[in-house]
Order: structure tokens, then sequence, then C-alpha cells
């Protein structure tokens, strides 16, 4: 699932999303099977927290690890659960030093986008290949040091190394608050299946009896059959210790089996609303602060919004200044609530097709009020999706300084000995086709302007538009 991602002054990531199959030109074609890719689709999952050489991190988004054993049951034919067991021992065999720095080579020279566009040609990278290789590679430590080097070439501070312990860590982030995460798996059927990738032991859910490998199936008696990751762990989360009941199959071939977990959500609301009176009272104006995008901000921005509304807000201020960004798919959804079904979202490039997307709005918006972001230089990735969407889409004009310019996404891949790779694999370009990153967006005002001026602008920007769709 494209996560941002958190340091100690740091972005929380991003995502993912539907996994397409890639398969390498030469070795290791079981490599894009264990993969979490941020292919930025309407079902991008959700993202991790990791740390960064960077106090700004990435769009990291994942869905598709795969860790679970072959299953004792055998509730479905058996046919079905052999040829399942058998692709994965197929991957159980013991793995080469050699083979893992070849492994880490080609998803690079398959994956990796280079954004600063001055250091990586496939010639280089395949000269470099044939060095390492020519050489013998004894133990695994000197394995992940020639791929730590090997990476830190690309001049991309983004695309690094993970040791199996922090590739452990990365994959038990929970943002369901039942100490879960959730993987999309194709299925035979050409659609999805959701599994737990992450468990957190002695978590909700693991002493409820959910296992690593299980297939979820329901949440509160709803079938989740087509809805993505981000989407189910969303209908996961509730208040803490309150309770909800998830029906999942265990393993590929075992019972189906529906039990009752108690949240225990860390999560802590980013939200922050009031309501202001301007023009002696006779105006409403309502007040919304983001600090950052985790797992609580659009169902608490939706609630702040509602009752904004109810109160008689005619106009939203949202404040991001200072927000690093966070979950991705939050950002996405959260532009979402203010636009037209139809306006562009964003837009993602990349060098592999299932990275060139455009994320649209699907529903009617929310709320129709003029609003007013306010942004500065620590407005940075998924508060810059929000931002720019809002924008250049006639809904908001921006007021402060010029954001930050983190528009790049990360995926992470899982290589065969547990350890990983984190590579930037794409990047994020506004509605109005301007590339976020290093460049950051420039605000329409550096000071609080009328209200006046404000809904000038948006008749002006809407005005342009018709037109360009008329020509």
């Amino acid at each position: 699932m494209a996560l941002l991602c958190n340091s100690s002054s740091t972005l929380p990531v991003p995502p993912a999303s539907r996994t397409k199959k890639h398969t390498p030109t030469v070795l290791f074609n079981k490599w894009a099977s264990r993969t979490m890719t941020g292919a930025l689709t309407g079902a991008i999952s959700f993202a991790l927290i990791v740390s960064l050489p960077s106090p700004f991190s990435m769009a990291l988004e994942y869905s598709s690890v795969q860790v679970e054993a072959p299953s004792p049951f055998s509730s479905l034919p058996r046919e079905s659960c052999l040829d399942e067991e058998q692709e994965e021992n197929t991957e159980t065999g013991p793995v080469t030093n050699q083979e893992i720095v070849e492994e880490a080579w080609q998803i690079v020279n398959d994956s990796f986008l280079d954004a600063r566009r001055h250091r990586w040609t496939p010639e280089t990278w395949l000269r470099k290949k044939e060095d390492i290789l020519s050489t013998s590679i004894q133990t695994s430590s000197k394995a992940h040091d020639i791929i730590k080097r090997m990476l830190a070439s690309l001049g991309d501070p983004y695309t690094r190394f993970l040791s199996p312990g922090e590739f452990s860590k990365m994959a038990k982030y929970d943002m369901s608050g039942i100490g879960i995460n959730l993987r999309e798996v194709p299925d035979d059927s050409g659609g999805v299946k959701l599994k737990v990738l992450g468990l957190l032991l002695d978590g909700p859910a693991h002493s409820a009896g959910v296992e690593q490998g299980d297939e979820v199936l329901a949440v509160n008696g709803v079938d989740v059959k087509g809805k993505s990751a981000f989407e189910v762990a969303s209908m996961l989360q509730g208040p803490s210790e309150t309770f909800v009941t998830i029906k999942v199959k265990h393993g590929n071939c075992g019972p189906i089996q529906s039990m009752e977990v108690q949240r225990q959500l860390v999560a802590r609301t980013p939200v922050f609303y009031r309501l202001e009176q301007v023009s002696n009272g006779v105006t409403s104006i309502g007040y919304m602060r983001l600090k950052e995008f985790n797992a609580l901000a659009r169902k608490d921005l939706v609630i702040a919004m509602k009752r904004l509304q109810d109160m008689g807000a005619s106009y939203f201020i949202l404040d991001l200044r200072d927000n690093l960004g966070g979950l991705v798919q939050a950002g996405i959804e959260i532009a979402k609530l203010f636009l037209n079904e139809g306006n562009v979202v964003i837009y993602t490039v990349g060098r592999d097709n299932q990275y060139q997307n455009t994320i649209a709005a699907n529903t009617a918006p929310l709320a129709t009020a003029p609003v007013v972001v306010l942004v500065n230089n620590k407005t940075a990735s998924a508060s810059e999706i929000v931002a720019s969407a809002l924008h250049d889409n006639c809904r908001a004009v921006l007021v402060g300084d010029r954001t930050y310019g983190k528009g790049l996404i990360q995926s992470v891949f899982e290589l065969r000995d547990g350890s990983g790779v984190v590579v930037t694999v794409g990047k994020y370009v506004t509605p109005s086709h301007m590339d976020i990153n290093g460049n950051g967006i420039e605000p329409d005002f550096h000071d609080f302007p009328a209200w006046s001026e404000v809904l000038q602008r948006l008749s002006k920007c809407s005005k342009l538009q018709q037109e360009k769709k008329i020509s």
C-alpha cells in the first residue's frame, strides 16, 4: 500500500493498491509476488511508518507480500490447495548471497524512476551488475553492504535498504485498530482478496484467533469482496474498547470463522475545528486544522465538516500548515470530500505501467462552500496532494508560503532472505499537470485575502475551466 513515513520530524506513510504481477526479464520471476507495491489506483491500501535519512519521508503503499505458510486444513478442493502449496514451496529453498544482490539489482532495473534525471541509465546499471557479481559474496552481511552501496549510487535519498528487522517492523504497521494490516492479493476471477499481512503479537486480533495469512471475508456482517485494503481498514476502525466482528478464512484452505475483536486504537485525532464569526457576526467560517493524515483523518474531518455545516458555516478554512503528510490514501480520500464527481485528484507517472494512473473523485462532494487552504514550507506530500487538487479544480484558493515539494512514490519490495528495499517508482503530477517534486506549490495569496477576493478568484478559475472545455 503508497504510506508517507515518519522519523523524528517526519511523515507517517504509502500506499498502496491492487498489485499487478510483473515478471523481470531475467532471474527471479517470483520477486514480484513478494512486493509491497504502490500503484495508486482507486484501490490504494495504506502506508507504513519508516525512518528515513531525510526529515521528510515517502509515500509507501503496499499490498502483496507472500508470507503465509501452507494450511493444514482442507475445506476447499484438494487440487486447488495443492497448487497453492506447491507454488509456495518453490520459494522456500535456500537462496545464495549472490542471488539476493542480483534480486535487488533486478528490482531497481525494472522499477526505479530517476526523478532527478542525472544519474541513472540502463547501461550504467548493467555495468554495475557485472562489476558486483564478478566477485565472490561470502556472507549475508557483505551482500547487504553491497546492496546499500548499490542503492546509494543512485543518488536518490528515498531509495534504501531495509534489514530483515526493519522490514519485519514495517510489515506489522497497524492502522486497523485491532493489530493487523491487510494486503490485496489477485484472485482467480480477476478481482482481489484481502489477506492478513502483518499481525501484532498479543494484539487484539491475535488474541482473538486471527492468524497471519488469513483471508478477511466480512466486517460486522458486511461482505468485503471488491473493497480495497484501505476501505476495509476503515471499516475495522472505531472507538477504543468497542468491538468489531470479523469473518476470516484461515490459510488457503482452512475453515471459516467469525470472531469478536475489541479495538485498541492508539492513533489520536489529527483534526481540530471551530466556528468563527466575521463581518460583525453576519458570516460564519468553519475553521479546520489537520495536523497529519493518519488513519482517523478522513473520518474525523467528515464529522467536523458536518458539524460546522450544521452550525451554519458558509465558508471553510482548511489549515495544512506544518502538515508533513501521512497516509497518502487518506489525503486522496479527503480531497474527494470537496470535489465534484469526475474531478481529477492527482496523476501518477512512472516507468512501469502500473504507476501510470489518473485518480479522480467518484462521488458528489460533502461540501460545496468556498474553501481557503492555508499552506507553508512544511506543507508536504499528502498535504500537497490535497492543496493542489482543491486549487486546480477551482474549489479553493491557497494562502501562505510555497509548499515543500515532496511528490515521489516509493514501493517496498521484500527480498528472499527477509530483508527489503525501498525504491522510488513514480511521482505525483497535479491536475494542472505540474510536477510537485522539488517545485512545491505557489499560493494565490501570501496574506489572508478578503472573502470577496476569494469568491472572485474561484469564479474566475471556474470560468477559465469552462472556456477550456468548450474550446
